[in-house]
């Protein structure tokens, strides 16, 4: 009876050391792949965009376009309009989207691709372009981007640093910048005008400081960045 019982025993305990089934244990599916990045294709960059349905006095219907990326399932286009901050976001399942736009105002745009069964995304690069408006014969430049420091940057030395940005115009006739420099979240002390994309500045440790950037073109259209920011440790 004992060796019998044993037999039994063990019978149970190979069946359940075998897996006895379906255990899960198998190799899973095979990972989505994750998508790349779409290529820009119109609006151009730092262009002005004369093309699309005019709807009103006010705006015109745009499409844009890109190249079709790999692994990709889906579209989303983002779209800032670069004089209020605003940003609109479309998604499309071709390369391609319509999108009803301000006329005659600066905006900023790029791509993310998305695919079914990632989190995972692709950014494209960003683009700027002006809309045509009604009677524009010379668009504002527009707004300078910060190169350094970067938004949010924290500096570890202290004394002078140069601040670098960005500036770009539709008519190629940019002018000058006024740089507006200090602690204050919306500075409004002058640090200086020059017609380089560079200004020296005075920092001190342990202060945060905010500087925007006053784009001017030879018939006096003038732009205005956004607020940059770092800290000094």
């Amino acid at each position: 009876m004992k060796f019998i019982y044993s037999l039994i025993t063990v019978a149970i305990f190979s069946l359940v050391s075998c897996g006895g089934g379906d255990s899960g244990g198998g190799p899973g599916p095979d990972p989505v792949p994750a998508p790349l990045a779409a290529t820009l294709v119109f609006p151009d960059n730092n262009t002005e965009c004369n093309e699309g349905e005019i709807v009103s006095e006010t705006q015109s219907r745009v499409t844009f376009e890109w190249n079709a990326s790999q692994n990709t399932d889906s579209y989303e286009v983002n779209l800032k309009n670069l004089n209020t901050g605003a940003t609109v976001k479309n998604t499309s399942n071709t390369n391609s989207a319509a999108i009803t736009i301000e006329r005659g105002v600066p905006y900023e745009w790029f791509v993310i691709s998305r695919a079914n069964g990632t989190s995972e995304t692709a950014l494209s690069t960003i683009w700027k372009f002006y809309n045509q408006g009604p009677g524009v014969e010379n668009y504002a430049p527009f707004p300078a981007e910060a190169v350094s420091p970067e938004r949010g940057a924290a500096i570890t030395n202290s004394g002078t640093l140069m601040l670098e940005w960005n500036g770009s115009d539709v008519d190629d006739d940019l002018a000058e910048y006024d740089i507006f420099f200090g602690t204050e979240s919306d500075p409004t002390d002058l640090l200086g005008t020059t017609s380089e994309n560079s200004i020296e500045a005075t920092i001190a440790s342990g202060q945060v400081y905010y500087w925007r950037v006053i784009s001017r073109d030879l018939q006096n259209n003038s732009s205005q960045s956004e607020i940059f920011e770092f800290r000094v440790q």
